[in-house]
């Protein structure tokens, strides 16, 4: 094997996958649900994208293409096949710390914030894979519906209407608790001054 033709296929690898693996870590951890697991799951995907790396064409979509490994690489592990949702007793210990607080931010607003995105995060935790993946690759990471059928390997018009179901049944979900929320917080009748 020629030693400086691995060392540019290394060199390029590392310029490509180097910038993305914030967002392969964000996008890990949304699916697994679990820091540990997300850790091992990156990790895993840089592996098999290193080894496969050959087989990836320059100048085409590489976000894409290590985005599909680690999806693939989640779908194929017990966890991804599972699916299953648990939570930890133990959540606040998980923490490495205090939140920090703003000084605009009252313990009211504060906690209104958390319980809005806790409500946010168990709806998207519920939605099926393919729906919660679609979401996540598009409101998170940012990708062009072109990147996310890349990625998934599916049509367009697959991601147009896998997002359009996802979202509506997001809403679907977060509807009732969030008037429920609302009522809470403004008894009827009162005005508030709003």
């Amino acid at each position: 094997m020629d030693l400086s033709g691995a060392n540019l296929q290394l060199d390029s690898f590392e310029e490509l996958a180097t910038p993305l693996f914030d967002q392969l870590y964000n996008f890990a951890h949304w699916l697994t649900q679990n820091r540990d697991e997300a850790e091992d799951l990156v990790q895993e995907t840089y592996v098999k994208a290193l080894k496969g790396f050959s087989s990836f064409q320059l100048g085409t979509n590489f976000r894409a293409w290590i985005y599909r490994i680690l999806r693939n690489t989640f779908l194929t592990s017990r966890k991804g096949l599972k699916v299953t949702m648990t939570v930890p007793l133990d959540i606040d210990e998980e923490n490495e710390g205090p939140e920090p607080t703003i000084d605009r931010d009252t313990p009211e607003t504060f906690l209104l914030a958390r319980s809005s995105h806790e409500l946010l995060q168990k709806a998207i935790d519920e939605l099926p894979v393919h729906f919660r993946e679609i979401l996540l690759l598009c409101e998170v990471e940012e990708m062009s519906y072109q990147e996310i059928a890349e990625t998934l390997a599916v049509p367009i018009g697959t991601v147009m209407s896998r997002l359009s179901r996802a979202r509506q049944t997001l809403r679907n979900q977060l509807r009732p608790q969030l008037q429920q929320e609302a009522g809470r917080r403004i008894p009827r009748g009162m005005n508030h001054g709003l």
